[in-house]
């Protein structure tokens, strides 16, 4: 009997406070569990980020390599990857992959080609232009070929004439207010960043505009005018103004632009790690 009377009086209810408590709890151990699933997928995430850029980085040194390897067999020969060549789909990926790894490799903010391929206007401002230069050929499509560079240039903030001549594997970094004239000739391995003009000094016909050689880097705001000569590896500061040709594996900086030897340790081996000093306080 007495059981019975055990069994059938109510248990005592719990407070709210208790009740609350125990939701707390296992939200928070909830959450907890979600945030420590999160932190793990990041890391590796971040882990095969890291692999995939040291793999980009050491592809693009073996190509430098072999590019520096052949220079040193024949002299420099300033041309458009395309030029002279059938446009088949083979040749034109590889032209389009070798830009991809070059912005993906000069970027420290990129964090895959994907990326690269959608979200840098410097990269398509290239691709048009390796289209339009290809057009440019034919005297006929010249005015076709003028017009989507226009297109370009509304597109990307990146005005490159179709006459240009442009070699392998350049970076166009941020790119808003990059010129590149009519008769410029860029080498292979090369890097301009934003504001940065490759332009005349004389209004006549003929060659009035730079040739860059391989692995130059333009900083940003930087002018180089006239038909001058930058040798391989020239660095030129950050808004310098250059009117005169500049020897292979110098610095040029000021207004006007006065040559200067690299310190030891800031040459063209560790340029990418030393780029910031180009770009914006040279």
């Amino acid at each position: 009997m007495t059981t019975d009377l055990q069994a059938a009086r109510p248990k005592p209810s719990r407070s709210g406070a208790e009740i609350a408590a125990d939701i707390a709890w296992a939200v928070g151990s909830a959450l907890r569990a979600t945030i420590a699933e999160q932190h793990q997928k990041w890391a590796a995430e971040r882990v095969d980020a890291v692999r995939r850029k040291r793999e980009s980085d050491n592809k693009l040194q073996e190509i430098r390599a072999a590019a520096v390897h052949e220079e040193a067999k024949t002299p420099l020969v300033h041309r458009d990857p395309l030029d002279h060549h059938p446009v088949g789909f083979a040749r034109l990926i590889e032209t389009l992959n070798e830009d991809l790894d070059a912005a993906h490799a000069h970027d420290p903010a990129a964090r895959n080609r994907f990326e690269v391929a959608l979200a840098y206007p410097g990269v398509h401002a290239l691709w048009v232009h390796r289209i339009a230069h290809r057009m440019w050929q034919h005297p006929l499509l010249r005015i076709p070929a003028r017009l989507l560079s226009q297109f370009s240039r509304f597109l990307t903030g990146i005005e490159i004439h179709p006459g240009a001549v442009i070699g392998r594997r350049l970076f166009i970094d941020h790119g808003m207010g990059v010129v590149i004239g009519e008769t410029t000739k860029i080498g292979d391995d090369c890097l301009l960043f934003h504001g940065s003009t490759l332009g005349g000094t004389k209004m006549s016909r003929g060659k009035r505009h730079p040739t860059l050689g391989n692995r130059v880097m333009v900083g940003a705001g930087a002018k180089v005018l006239g038909p001058i000569t930058l040798g391989d590896d020239v660095q030129v500061g950050a808004n310098a103004v250059v009117v005169h040709s500049v020897p292979a594996g110098q610095i040029a900086v000021g207004v006007p632009a006065k040559n200067r030897t690299p310190r030891a340790g800031l040459g063209a081996a560790t340029r990418p790690q030393d780029a910031a000093l180009v770009e914006y306080f040279i």
